[in-house]
């Protein structure tokens, strides 16, 4: 009897595996894919339309989906939702939280050990998942408090590499560092930046911290990198063990230095920087932008640069990135759902511009970087497009979504959340994985003609001169 007893219960669970397969299995794309534009064999479902303003996710092994909201009042500052009936739609939503909203640009949602670990403003928290509830049980611990005063840029963005080590953005509030002070009547042209740069003492960079003690200030960490203005995409590469991350490269270069620069360049400089993170390295802000088009580093001209002038005294990104774009989440793609070129490659969301005028405002896709080797191909993808829904973005505000958070779930699928109303996408692959190639990777390059892709002609897409 005891025997049968154990064949009963080995059939029972290989019957519930099997039916939870053919589950995943019979999942099917949205007919318009959610308004989404996918390299063909690519669907993509809305799991939920609008949870409200939001920022990251995390998925976790059994599907459950956990969001950071963009607000910055209340206590609520997470909602879960769970798929009950195997749609791939969210049935169950439940906010939680019980920690202080402190503001908008509160970020990070990553499940990492059995925690749910996010971020308010100025606070790491975690809490421990409860198998088999959606919501945590009992309130949020404290890993890390910013006892500086909120500020702008102020991201807590979060990595962690596996060896109980928590890597936490803390980014520069400004600009280029500038210093005000020595600018006659607070003129914005020919401004200078402060020398040496105060903020980098305790700003601008990426700190390392213990990520199972409680009740941490930033002095309890130690600084990983420096030279970062502004880090929102972040994370960590288990293949070859380092840490990763995508820089909002600064603004105003026409503005600071018309006499060097026009208001072209203004909008195609400086590159996103996408950054191999490395460990004691500099990468050169406020002193320095990194031009994509000569490979370069610059000196910034708050500080005597005028376009022109190189410098070799920091560290070069592995990629340069289209300007202004905002990158605000980095995944590393461990799946086995998509086609094999996809493994191991980069996803980038970009949330897209809002200060490239008179040109078109950019970026609001999630472009895709290949990886050969364990180093960038060099070469980015336009993977997901139709978010703004229209095709000229003459101003944010023109946008329908903006592109902001990604994560993977334990099918493989890929989760896309946006900012400005919280839907949130999964993308499956349906098609023949053996049998995807240039063709359909042809549709998309295709889509880098588009005004809020292509890198702007300064005459015929000046929207000025062209009104």
């Amino acid at each position: 009897m005891r025997t049968q007893n154990i064949f009963l219960f080995i059939f029972f669970i290989l019957f519930i595996n099997c039916q939870d397969k053919k589950k995943v299995g019979i999942l099917k794309p949205d007919i318009d894919n959610g308004g989404l534009i996918l390299p063909d064999g690519f669907g993509a479902l809305v799991v939920v339309d609008s949870i409200g303003p939001s920022r990251h996710l995390a998925i976790n092994d059994n599907g459950d989906i956990y969001v950071k909201l963009r607000v910055d009042t209340g206590t609520m500052g997470n909602i879960a939702l769970r798929d009950i009936d195997n749609d791939g739609k969210a049935d169950s939503i439940q906010r939680f939280g019980n920690y202080p909203n402190d503001g908008i640009f509160a970020t990070e949602m990553r499940i990492h050990n059995g925690y749910l670990y996010f971020s308010s403003e100025l606070v790491v928290y975690r809490q421990k998942l409860t198998p088999n509830k959606l919501v945590p049980e009992g309130n949020p611990e404290t890993i890390l408090t910013d006892h500086y005063p909120i500020r702008w840029h102020n991201t807590k963005s979060l990595a962690f590499d596996n060896q109980g080590g928590m890597y936490v953005t803390f980014s520069a509030p400004t600009n280029a560092c500038e210093d005000w002070d020595k600018s006659y009547g607070y003129e914005v042209a020919n401004v200078k930046g402060e020398f040496p740069c105060q903020q980098l003492d305790i700003l601008a960079g990426i700190w390392k911290f213990d990520e199972n003690k409680l009740n941490q200030s930033q002095s309890d960490g130690k600084r990983f990198a420096t030279g970062l203005r502004s880090i929102v995409a972040m994370s960590w590469n288990t293949l070859d063990h380092n840490l990763y991350a995508v820089q909002h490269g600064r603004d105003y270069l026409h503005e600071h230095a018309p006499q060097h620069f026009s208001k072209w360049q203004n909008a195609i400089l400086p590159a996103e920087e996408f950054m191999k993170i490395q460990e004691g390295e500099n990468y050169g802000w406020p002193y320095s932008y990194y031009d994509p088009f000569k490979n370069k580093k610059m000196v910034a001209p708050e500080y005597g640069g005028d376009g022109e002038k190189v410098t070799m005294d920091f560290a070069n990104p592995i990629m340069g990135l289209p300007a202004h774009w905002a990158p605000n989440d980095l995944l590393f793609y461990t799946g086995k759902q998509f086609p094999a070129r996809y493994k191991d490659g980069a996803f980038i969301a970009f949330h897209g511009s809002t200060n490239r005028t008179p040109y078109p405002q950019a970026g609001y896709i999630v472009a895709f970087i290949p990886f050969k080797n364990g180093k960038p191909t060099h070469k980015w993808e336009v993977f997901a497009d139709g978010f703004a829904g229209v095709e000229t973005i003459t101003k944010m505000a023109d946008a329908k979504y903006r592109p902001m958070g990604l994560a993977e779930g334990p099918d493989g699928s890929l989760y896309i959340s946006e900012s400005k109303k919280g839907k949130i996408w999964r993308i499956l692959f349906k098609g023949d994985r053996t049998k995807f190639g240039n063709s359909q990777l042809n549709k998309m390059e295709n889509r880098k003609s588009k005004s809020y892709i292509k890198t702007p002609d300064e005459i015929t897409d000046n929207l000025s001169k062209n009104n």
